[in-house]
């Protein structure tokens, strides 16, 4: 069952679990799950999580709906909030990562330091305990895998992470640690704001790590 947060009338906010792919390939994807538990004859992805990637997803259930989502994503008016964990040492423990994006091998992606469309990502973070850091980003562009690869540019890629981090130690990982913690926006003059915590993943549900949580209930006052 996937946990459904919130439903009106126009549009649906859900929490994936970690490691259901978004679109169907071998197994139901999410979207076609969410429509078979609802028993929708519609429903309209408007933005998307990578398969690792838990949290907050939202999917319009009319397709006036959905257009007005796109021009909202497309105008930079959905704030969108991630955590993430990793257990190296970041170049910096907050700022901006900016740079443009190229294609690398299989499938991956790299940032580069020119700066002609730059995935643009402001983060803070906070120390969990020596050797595991959590990470609040905000991304101000929504390129593929844009979090995770600002991550590996900051030597510190998200636990869990096989594409971009040690693939070996993934393995040892119960989940990757990327997660989709909060979302706000206006939607036909009506502000919409979600908080979703973290219900999967031993580094997540540590103590540590929900204390630090705690403090970060209104992630958008962090960001200017």
């Amino acid at each position: 069952m996937i946990s459904i947060l919130y439903q009106n009338n126009d549009f649906i906010v859900v929490n994936k679990p970690a490691g259901v792919n978004f679109h169907s390939e071998e197994l139901p994807g999410l979207v076609v799950l969410v429509q078979q538990q609802l028993n929708l004859s519609e429903i309209y992805p408007v933005h998307r999580l990578d398969k690792m990637t838990s949290g907050l997803l939202i999917l319009a259930l009319n397709k006036p709906t959905a257009q007005r989502f796109q021009r909202m994503f497309e105008n930079h008016l959905v704030e969108k909030f991630y955590i993430a964990i990793s257990d190296q040492k970041p170049k910096k423990k907050q700022g901006w990562i900016k740079g443009d994006m190229v294609a690398a091998r299989r499938g991956s992606w790299m940032l580069t330091k020119t700066q002609t469309n730059p995935a643009v990502t402001q983060f803070i973070s906070a120390l969990i305990h020596p050797g595991e850091r959590l990470f609040l980003l905000k991304p101000k562009t929504g390129k593929t895998h844009q979090l995770r690869v600002a991550m590996k540019s900051l030597s510190a890629p998200i636990c869990g992470d096989a594409r971009y981090g040690d693939a070996n130690r993934a393995k040892l990982e119960d989940r990757g640690y990327l997660h989709a913690y909060a979302i706000r926006f206006e939607l036909q003059q009506t502000p919409y704001e979600f908080i979703c915590q973290p219900d999967e993943g031993q580094r997540f549900l540590q103590a540590d790590c929900q204390k630090l949580l705690k403090a970060w209930q209104t992630p958008w006052t962090y960001f200017k």
